[in-house]
């Protein structure tokens, strides 16, 4: 479907700083209409913007329609810098009436591994200026520039990394979320102020819509709605949800899925669509990265689905590995999931690990697309105890099962621990990271910090046996004698209990995490009772 003459859009404009704005134009308007809109926003002048769209610098007369641009596109939006300004990256020139009078410009954007460039040539004999944009995890450099810039890098080597999908930056939105008894499910409602593609921010499924729309949604489970048989042709390759909303308010939904697309034959791909429990089976409009295209599409059930390869080569699936903290077990305890690119499942795994009193420890995540139905050996550099085996089986199973994880025991934790995952079918790596002390003992600072004030009015009521919580928090040298004698000296149980605890908060984290610990060694149900209320 072509968009209308005049029609409006939504784009998003992206500075190397991150900072990004969001506006609404006509795919008519010029590009000087968007700089001079640009200008209302930011108080840069036209002259020194420099727009540029897949790897296009953008020419002043020309409109939006003729760069193809759509509903939700990304426009990086560079400026030329004046007195060493940090806020942008510098240029020689500025793009207006630059044609084929600019220095030459590459510009790389995207993600690891994602390249677009662009080349201006002529300008004065020898002058080259090279600009890197990289965004995410990627990190940010240049050359000829004002100032260098840097953004966080993952700690995966680049020459490791495989996958160069990118992710489709969407507008997001923030659902209202309920529970529903019936289901033990969450219901999404989400209020799309429209027009425009819009992304929930919590399930990763998105919606395109010519107007204003409210649109209701929840997970669901494909083993209960995926019959034996059609198992056997199609493999779920993302979550199952069930959609409500009016009729023709949807023009497209955007169901996401975790396949890596880089050498996989997109035919395979279909959509799943559930009504009455009957299942038809749906071409997608268009297959991108993370996500199936529909458009039109007629709501209940729907989900991606990819039919199984005669071969015995698997698909190449995107991923993630999970690290929680245990953090009321021995010594130190963790717990490591390897789970399908599936943000319903990562959030189902983090509640989950969250009532167990666990804090998640982020990684990045494999630098090799990984395969259902192999098994990956969990490795590390010094001696720990993995149970119940070194391995998991890489599989898909719905939010509303139990994950497969392994437990790793560390009983004496080194400054520094190398963790492996194997491909025992290769026997490649395609995952390493490392885990060091003091990350385990700010989770414990943290934790203890959060715990006092979330639960600071019920301790000073209900926290008992103080002489044997003095004495053990002044043999950690916690506190002193004068302030045991002092919180002592209080002449009520309450009025003690306030001292202590205003005590550990003045002399910070580290403190109120002691005392965390001497509670759950001394009253353990006490601890636990706040903690599960």
């Amino acid at each position: 479907m072509k968009p209308i003459l005049g029609s409006k859009i939504s784009i998003l404009l992206r500075r190397l700083t991150g900072d990004s704005i969001f506006l609404t134009v006509s795919l008519d308007d010029t590009v000087l209409d968007v700089k001079k809109l640009l200008e209302q926003k930011t108080g840069c002048i036209p002259s020194e913007m420099t727009l540029i769209y897949e790897g296009k610098v953008l020419m002043n007369e020309l409109t939006l329609r003729h760069y193809n641009i759509t509903s939700n596109a990304i426009i990086h939006f560079l400026l030329k810098l004046r007195g060493g300004d940090s806020s942008g990256l510098a240029t020689e020139e500025c793009a207006s009436g630059m044609s084929n009078q600019g220095p030459q410009m590459e510009v790389q954007s995207g993600l690891p591994g994602a390249t677009s460039k662009v080349e201006m040539q002529g300008g004065q004999a020898g002058m080259e200026s090279r600009i890197e944009m990289v965004s995410g995890l990627a990190g940010i450099t240049s050359t000829n520039a004002k100032e260098t810039q840097k953004w966080p890098q993952s700690d995966v080597p680049a020459e490791e990394s495989s996958c160069h999908c990118v992710r489709q930056e969407l507008q997001e939105v923030r659902p209202e979320k309920d529970p529903d008894v019936l289901t033990e499910q969450t219901v999404y409602k989400a209020y799309l102020p429209g027009p425009g593609i819009f992304q929930c921010s919590e399930t990763g499924l998105a919606f395109e819509v010519e107007s204003g729309a409210s649109i209701v949604y929840s997970h669901d489970t494909w083993t209960m709605h995926l019959k034996e048989a059609d198992q056997k042709v199609w493999v779920p390759v993302g979550p199952l949800f069930n959609i409500w909303a009016l009729p023709g308010t949807v023009r497209a939904v955007y169901l996401p899925h975790f396949v890596c697309l880089e050498d996989v034959d997109i035919s395979g791909c279909s959509i799943a669509h559930f009504e009455s429990q009957q299942m038809t089976i749906q071409k997608p409009t268009k297959v991108m990265a993370f996500s199936a295209v529909l458009e039109n599409p007629s709501f209940s059930l729907l989900g991606v689905v990819w039919r199984k390869l005669r071969s015995t080569i698997s698909l190449p699936m995107h991923s993630l590995v999970l690290i929680f903290h245990q953090l009321s077990a021995a010594n130190t305890t963790l717990h490591l999931y390897l789970i399908p690119d599936d943000i319903s499942v990562k959030q189902a795994i983090e509640k989950q690990e969250t009532s167990w009193n666990s804090k998640l420890i982020p990684k990045p995540p494999p630098f090799s697309p990984l395969f259902f139905g192999y098994r990956y050996q969990v490795s590390s550099n010094i001696r720990v105890k993995i149970s119940p085996e070194p391995h998991l089986p890489f599989c898909y199973r719905s939010p509303k099962e139990q994950q497969f994880f392994v437990e790793i025991y560390i009983r004496n934790m080194a400054e520094e621990i190398e963790f492996l995952i194997t491909d025992r079918h290769s026997d490649t790596v395609v995952w390493r990271a490392s885990l060091r002390s003091g990350r385990i003992s700010r989770l414990w600072c943290l934790l203890g910090a959060e715990f006092m004030k979330k639960h600071r009015t019920e301790l000073c009521s209900r926290m008992g046996q103080l002489s044997s919580i003095l004495e053990n928090l002044r043999v950690e040298d916690v506190i002193n004698s004068e302030e045991e004698e002092e919180v002592k000296a209080q002449n009520t149980k309450q009025k003690k209990n306030r001292f202590l605890l205003n005590l550990a908060e003045k002399k910070g984290p580290k403190a109120q995490e002691k005392l965390y610990k001497v509670l759950q060694s001394k009253d353990p149900f006490l601890v636990e009772d706040l903690e599960n209320s």
